[in-house]
């Protein structure tokens, strides 16, 4: 069974973090940052990463922690696995885009 689980939402913005990072910094620190963040997801079952929860007005149960310049909001599934639900940057409003996210 895989460790974590990248939720949709978590998969887009990845994407979206890896086109902007290659346009502004290039492939070598694209791909770096990515690099970085998936070893954090690896990080997050062992604990070491330390994760916070969900604050109640987001409306769900999680946690979430951060990396470098985002915010890795991530849940236990049903069947024990971490997902990854989505990853938003320090400068975006995080209840409001979470709360669109979350489903």
């Amino acid at each position: 069974m895989p460790k974590f689980l990248i939720q949709t939402a978590a998969s887009f913005r990845i994407d979206e973090i890896y086109r902007h990072t290659l346009e502004q910094w290039g492939a070598t620190k694209a791909g770096s940052y990515i690099t970085g963040l998936f070893a954090a997801f690896e990080k997050i079952e062992t604990h070491e990463v330390f994760s916070r929860p969900i604050p109640a007005e987001f409306g769900v149960e999680g946690f979430f922690f951060k990396y470098e310049k985002h915010f890795v909001y991530w849940k236990y599934l049903n069947d024990g696995t971490v997902g990854v639900v989505t990853i938003l940057h320090e400068r975006m409003h995080q209840v409001e885009r979470f709360q669109n996210e979350k489903s």
